[in-house]
């Protein structure tokens, strides 16, 4: 019960901060695929970059051991392919699955449409699953479960080549947007 509990705080939180970066509205996601407006990268690659940075300092800190944390299989060819389709889904409606989810508790009638459909394709998937379950495992990589593995390396200099991955994403981004015809409106 308390797993559950907790899943539902952090999901209400999750969507609140979404809900207060504007990431409800369709026209700040459909944005970033005309790169006109770079938040959602931003925002995204910074959570990843503060999660790697803070795994590691727990690590050092003796909070969490790092091999016992879970680590999914990489399936990089199913991954691919679920990526095209969840990405062309996500730049023709403007939501992904949670910002559909904020966009409907902000009053969006948009964004229960593209639920309603998201839900749709969920049982169209179970109801297909059967058939192409081969595919949901294609392409896995077995070389290593992490880039520390994979690289042969230190998570200290994978953290420093994400923080100057991100600072660069940042001022190219920037500089992109600048240039751009500006924001996607609905108006």
């Amino acid at each position: 019960m308390n797993e559950i509990i907790s899943g539902l705080m952090l999901g209400f939180g999750f969507g609140f901060v979404l809900e207060r970066a504007g990431f409800g509205n369709p026209n700040k996601l459909t944005g970033q695929f005309r790169f006109t407006d770079w938040s959602v990268f931003k925002v995204m690659f910074t959570a990843i970059v503060f999660t790697a940075i803070g795994l590691m300092a727990l690590k050092y800190l003796g909070y969490i051991q790092i091999d016992q944390l879970f680590v999914p299989p990489a399936f990089l060819g199913a991954a691919a392919l679920g990526g095209a389709l969840v990405g062309v889904g996500f730049s023709i409606g403007g939501y992904c699955p949670g910002t559909s989810i904020v966009g409907l508790m902000s009053g969006r009638i948009d964004a229960g449409i593209f639920l309603i459909g998201l839900l749709l394709g969920t049982v169209i998937f179970s109801l297909a699953y059967p058939v192409i379950e081969s595919v949901t495992s294609l392409g896995e990589y077995t070389q290593g479960d992490t880039l520390m593995v994979l690289l042969n390396t230190s998570d200290i200099y994978i953290n420093i080549a994400m923080v100057i991955a991100a600072i660069a994403i940042f001022i190219f981004g920037g500089w992109i947007e600048k240039r751009s015809s500006g924001t996607v409106c609905s108006k």
